[in-house]
């Protein structure tokens, strides 16, 4: 829970410097699973993914396809989203998912994943420490093993219509710390009730880890034109 929370909290503060997020925003998530972004952001938008393990959540409505292909017309969305998506496509397809997001979005692409060597020396020992507990590694875990983690080079041949920004998310040792407290259900439990009671100074714990070296970058591309 306080995993999801590290990852979305920045990502709607982002937005937030450039949308009126509260007064119809229209947002799109790719790759949003069940839940998304309305785990912590209680407003209508769009999740899509290729499949749901798990019957969506309201306020999402839910659209099956796939972030290379979107079945949505040039610039309608306001923002478009994708948190932790990127490292569990495979490298050729990744550019495609980014030109993607870019058609469909009218202001701002946010987009965030692991990346660097210490991000995956962190997933490496994170799979040893669940493989010594003889606990089987979570399938998204198993996944990053699979490929190399995208870097900034994804962005560089989005035009000049584009300005980027990066921005760091969880230092490297924080992340691996919360996540191996998440594997203990008394202790996500209390986060998920800090979460609930307090919020805002949840928040800004989380915001004094997002330092470097970082576990994850948030890519932030802005249209200028608009």
């Amino acid at each position: 829970m306080l995993n999801r929370a590290a990852r979305y909290f920045p990502i709607l503060r982002e937005m937030r410097q450039v949308l009126d997020m509260e007064h119809g925003c229209r947002v799109l998530e790719i790759g949003s699973g069940a839940i998304g972004l309305g785990e912590f952001w209680r407003h209508p938008f769009v999740g899509c993914d290729v499949s749901f393990t798990e019957r969506p959540r309201a306020p999402m409505q839910a659209v099956k396809c796939s972030g290379s292909r979107l079945p949505f017309a040039g610039q309608s969305f306001d923002a478009v989203v994708a948190s932790d998506v990127m490292e569990h496509i495979p490298p050729e397809w990744r550019r495609s998912v980014v030109s993607e997001a870019l058609r469909v979005s009218r202001r701002v692409v946010v987009i965030g994943y692991p990346s660097g060597p210490s991000a995956m020396a962190a997933d490496r020992d994170l799979r040893e420490w669940y493989l010594k507990k003889k606990k089987v590694p979570p399938t998204w875990l198993e996944e990053h093993m699979r490929h190399p983690f995208p870097n900034g080079g994804l962005f560089s041949e989005v035009g000049e219509e584009w300005t980027v920004k990066a921005v760091p998310n969880e230092s490297v040792g924080f992340h691996s710390r919360m996540m191996r407290l998440e594997m203990y259900r008394p202790i996500d439990q209390l986060f998920r009730l800090g979460l609930l009671a307090m919020p805002n100074v949840i928040e800004g714990f989380l915001k004094r880890k997002d330092s470097e070296p970082s576990y994850r970058k948030i890519f932030v591309l802005c249209r200028q034109d608009q």
